[in-house]
């Protein structure tokens, strides 16, 4: 395993907001052991999937020597420079039991920033390494070939909610590259609202909620069970909604 446990240190700001978060909270007593090459972290907005996500990557290359923490290469929410100590940042409070020194591959994708992402690699890339510019594709198409055509070298690859840019079709391809990645020594750690993507065979799942993070099988999971009924019925959903009308 190249991250094998995630730890944080709430004295480095004890009164920090990120610790008003249950799973955030129960993760600073009690370090997240990662036991499989993939592991699928599932929960409503706001239950700090993000959050923990963006301060793993923010800080997994440790820190440089002028004090700023070495990202993992990749799209970051905004381009702007890192965090400073003042800021209370959950990325100064995050620690690793990981391998070291860092397997050099391995990235940080979030859906919201791929428009992002890709201007800056249509720039500095030649346009036939992609079979062309990224931005001049769809969203899924961009997304797929970012992962497909780049230099897939042994690391952590983080994806918050990659499900925002891919079709039913584009997912199943998504999850067939994760595992060669997975396959081939990396290791994937993936924020999901998808119920196809938190299918992905083997994988561990964690969901964070109000009772913190719960280790959960797929058919426990409660949007398994949401997205179940609502294909069954969608009536029995939508007629709350616009019963008014």
């Amino acid at each position: 395993m190249i991250l094998r446990q995630i730890a944080i240190n709430r004295e480095k700001q004890p009164n920090a907001w990120y610790l008003e978060i249950p799973a955030i909270a129960q993760i600073a007593r009690e370090p997240l052991r990662l036991t499989t090459d993939v592991t699928v972290i599932v929960g409503e907005n706001g239950s700090g999937k993000s959050t923990l996500l963006e301060a793993v990557a923010t800080s997994w290359g440790g820190i440089d020597p002028l004090g700023n923490p070495v990202r993992l290469p990749g799209a970051v929410k905004y381009w702007a420079p890192p965090p400073g100590r003042e800021d209370t940042d959950l990325s100064w409070a995050v620690t690793f039991d990981a391998e070291h020194p860092r397997p050099s591959g391995g990235c940080f994708l979030r859906a919201e920033a791929m428009h992002q992402l890709f201007t800056a690699v249509d720039g500095r890339t030649p346009e036939q390494i992609f079979n062309g510019r990224l931005n001049e594709r769809s969203h899924g198409e961009s997304f797929l070939a970012f992962l497909a055509e780049r230099d897939m070298e042994r690391g952590l690859f983080i994806l918050d909610e990659p499900e925002a840019a891919l079709s039913f079709t584009s997912s199943l391809q998504l999850m067939a590259m994760l595992d060669a990645l997975a396959a081939a020594g990396s290791q994937v750690i993936m924020a999901t609202h998808s119920p196809v993507l938190a299918a992905f065979p083997g994988a561990t799942i964690l969901e964070f909620g109000e009772d913190g993070v719960s280790q959960r099988d797929w058919d426990d999971l409660e949007m398994v069970g949401h997205w179940q009924r609502f294909l069954t019925d969608p009536r029995a959903y939508l007629r709350h909604l616009f019963e008014a009308e």
